[in-house]
């Protein structure tokens, strides 16, 4: 029964039933505030006032998770989700990561609206 449980795991290190412990430091906990609120104010200013951006810090059984959505103005929304290691928190995310997320971010919300609205011929390809 235990290959049911998505918290089962060898003996002595998760019981079955229970989520993995994740301890963030507190300057961990900080750096990843950091960077996904970064992203988040890097995803706004390529976007219209009329997109909606946001970002949700949780912790889950794999560790830290982050994620940032944008809600267009028309269409489905969008997001992007990463699950830093315990590396990447002490060292920090690359600035050059976090603003290809929030270009892509972007880009995949302007097509959004493209979608919804039709008849939009695009630039590039």
């Amino acid at each position: 029964m235990n290959g049911n449980n998505p918290y089962a795991g060898a003996p002595g290190v998760t019981n079955a039933g229970q989520p993995a412990t994740v301890d963030l430091s507190p300057e961990q906990e900080r750096q990843l505030r950091r960077t996904v609120a970064g992203i988040v104010t890097r995803t706004e200013s390529y976007l219209p006032d009329s997109y909606a951006v946001g970002s949700e810090l949780s912790v889950g059984a794999e560790g830290p998770q982050a994620t940032v959505a944008v809600n267009p103005p028309a269409g489905h929304p969008v997001s992007a989700g990463f699950t830093p290691d315990a590396d990447e928190l002490d060292a920090g995310i690359a600035d050059a990561d976090a603003d290809e997320v929030a270009r892509g971010l972007a880009a995949s919300a302007a097509v959004q609206v493209m979608n919804a609205v039709g008849d939009i011929t695009p630039t590039a390809r």
